[in-house]
């Protein structure tokens, strides 16, 4: 009998995959736990359509991140704080601190840990690398200037 599965199972396979068992196994084991159901036309329809739908919305995100890493090219974020007379911070700039900044002053919502940072302690220019989406990485100036 062919299944789809709707759960892992260990040893048979993944999530969404289309297996055979044994009749026995699929009625008395998987069925009542709720981990397959029956691969009829209808259902393999219907994990076809959630396949193309999940696809999609993966190229959108990816499309959205290349995007972003355009607009990364044009734009600086300003963060002011205080400082000492060398140039060394009160503290420090986390990636939460230039997650906030570019929203505020960009109008663009990221997570703070899309953020590949170390924290910045002192005045000048900074680059921040940004993970957006498996494989795309973009660059982000970031200025800190005396309050």
């Amino acid at each position: 009998m062919q299944v789809i599965l709707t759960q892992d199972i260990k040893g048979k396979g993944k999530k969404g995959e289309v297996i055979k068992v044994n009749d026995g196994y699929a009625r008395n084991f998987l069925f009542p736990k709720g981990a397959a159901i029956e691969a009829t036309a209808a259902n393999l329809n219907d994990l076809k359509g959630k396949r193309e739908s999940v696809e999609y919305q993966t190229e959108q995100s990816r499309q959205r991140a290349e995007e972003i890493v355009e607009k990364f090219k044009d734009i600086e974020v300003l963060i002011e704080t205080k400082a000492g007379d060398n140039g060394k911070l009160f503290g420090s700039i986390t990636s939460k601190d230039v997650a906030d900044a570019l929203t505020a002053q960009h109008h663009i919502k990221l997570d703070r840990k899309k953020f590949v940072m170390d924290s910045i302690k002192t005045l000048g220019e900074h680059v921040v690398k940004v993970r957006l989406f498996t494989g795309i990485t973009g660059e982000l100036r970031v200025r800190v200037e005396r309050k």
